[in-house]
């Protein structure tokens, strides 16, 4: 049996690529803000309409950057459920963070309960759009101004996302995109910050390049090295061109595990509103049988993932943070990521919805 992979990343086509790295090749110039470079952060605004944006080298990396332009002190709040990279950020600017536990249906902190953990310590409140399912927005921008907290966003998983047809990069003070090779659109590696406010993009992109404000003035701020190179710029001007096929793609494979889904009563999809305009990054799934379905799907060469398992409330590093994450530790338990990519053959997505009716057996 053939194997299947959770994801298969975008390849550009050769030739325009080899054509971009001729070019780089040829000007020597391979990073500090290459032409490149510039040229994929014009694109990427006018794509996901935003104002404002700035492309790292990775997605932790803008995160941990984000939180340091913002001055934060003390806490944190912030979901459980998700990458070990959002707390990680937090911990790394020397702030603590304050495990909110996710709502049951949308896996997302809710404002509501983020409230509940709001104290003098806190100063800011990062939400995930999880699976790309974008939070409240309205609710925590209300939240966020009634406290006087910073919002930011972690956005990883909600390339192209729109509410009502406006970027949900837009919202909050600062949203974080990741481009590794895992997510819809990529740069080999690679991830960008977007934000509305014009000032902070001095210090953003200071940060990003040792805190250097000139030659003359040379380094005013601790900062690090956070720039993505001219090579990984071209790779995501080629990823571009195909992206809007490989969503045409991946909304055929989609459509086909909904239907042969939908039959499993058991089986739980992710409810999506109908204002929303998809990522089409992960198709999730949640069954108390998750664990013998994986591991039926194992022994059939196919590889689906258990995203977030274990709950980042539940690392070592964290331990001494007391949490109270019921709804996320119950989601923990059910979530299993089926593969999902443009290029999957409908047999494919056939095969992995029979096995996933067998284990619900």
């Amino acid at each position: 049996m053939k194997k299947i992979y959770i994801t298969q990343p975008l390849i550009p086509d050769e030739n325009r690529y080899n054509t971009y790295l001729s070019d780089i090749f040829k000007s020597r110039f391979l990073s500090n803000n290459g032409q490149y470079l510039q040229i994929l952060e014009q694109e990427l605004k006018k794509l996901l309409d935003v104002k404002n944006n700035a492309i790292f080298c990775n997605g932790t990396t803008a995160l941990m950057i984000a939180l340091k332009s913002l001055d934060l002190k003390g806490s944190v709040i912030t979901s459980p459920f998700t990458f070990p990279a959002t707390p990680n950020a937090i911990e790394w600017n020397n702030l603590t963070p304050i495990f909110c536990d996710v709502d049951y249906e949308t896996m997302n902190i809710l404002p509501k309960e983020a409230e509940k953990h709001i104290n003098k310590d806190v100063s800011a409140i990062l939400p995930v759009h999880v699976f790309g399912t974008p939070c409240d927005v309205y609710g925590f921008k209300d939240l966020s101004d009634s406290y006087n907290l910073k919002l930011v966003y972690d956005a990883a998983h909600a390339f192209n996302v729109k509410i009502n047809g406006t970027g949900i990069g837009t919202f909050g003070d600062i949203s974080m995109f990741s481009f590794h090779p895992t997510k819809l659109f990529h740069t080999g590696e690679g991830g960008m910050l977007t934000y509305n406010n014009k000032n902070l993009d001095i210090p953003i992109k200071q940060l990003r390049n040792f805190g250097i404000k000139d030659d003359q003035a040379g380094s005013i701020m601790p900062g690090i090295n956070g720039k993505m190179n001219e090579i990984q710029a071209a790779l995501g001007l080629c990823i571009l061109n195909e992206i809007k096929n490989e969503i045409k793609k991946r909304k055929k494979i989609y459509n086909l595990y909904k239907k042969y889904l939908f039959e499993i009563k058991k089986i739980k999809l992710l409810n999506v509103e109908k204002n929303i305009q998809l990522s089409y990054q992960y198709f999730p799934i949640r069954t108390k049988k998750r664990n013998k379905i994986y591991n039926l799907l194992i022994k059939n060469n196919i590889y689906a993932r258990k995203y977030f398992f274990p709950l980042c409330s539940d690392f070592k590093h964290f331990e001494n943070i007391k949490s109270n994450v019921p709804n996320a530790k119950k989601i923990s338990e059910e979530i299993l990521c089926l593969p999902f990519y443009g290029n999957m053959e409908s047999e494919d997505v056939e095969r992995i919805c029979e096995i996933i009716k067998k284990g619900e057996k």
